[in-house]
């Protein structure tokens, strides 16, 4: 049973994971949207809105903890300069799921998550 485990493990080692986790965020703060898989892309959705909120706060330790995550400085710079601000009286639900259709290769059901302007 699997109770309070929460999060999906993506059949990947942690490390992979988390990897991927950081690479996706990277990638829908610099394009505004991605097209993924629905489990990674539920997924994403808390951690982008995570780095959102550290955004809109915008204290140095925010911007440290980003970082932290994030390790690309440009894309933090673009996160707390440009993606931020557009949020400012939002309190959350930053991100959107397009249900797309299902892959060719697997069957794998498709989305576009992107950020809500």
């Amino acid at each position: 049973m699997r109770h309070k485990i929460a999060g999906r493990r993506l059949s990947r080692p942690t490390g992979h994971r988390w990897a991927l986790y950081r690479n996706q965020v990277a990638d829908l703060l610099t394009h505004g949207k991605i097209t993924t898989t629905e489990a990674k892309a539920k997924e994403l959705r808390s951690l982008a809105e995570k780095m959102i909120t550290l955004g809109k706060d915008g204290s140095l330790a925010s911007r440290r903890r980003a970082l932290a995550f994030i390790t690309d400085k440009k894309v933090v710079e673009k996160l707390f300069n440009e993606v931020a601000p557009m949020y400012s009286g939002q309190a959350g639900g930053y991100t959107r799921l397009i249900k797309l259709g299902r892959r060719v290769g697997d069957n794998a059901p498709l989305v576009q998550i992107q950020l809500i302007k």
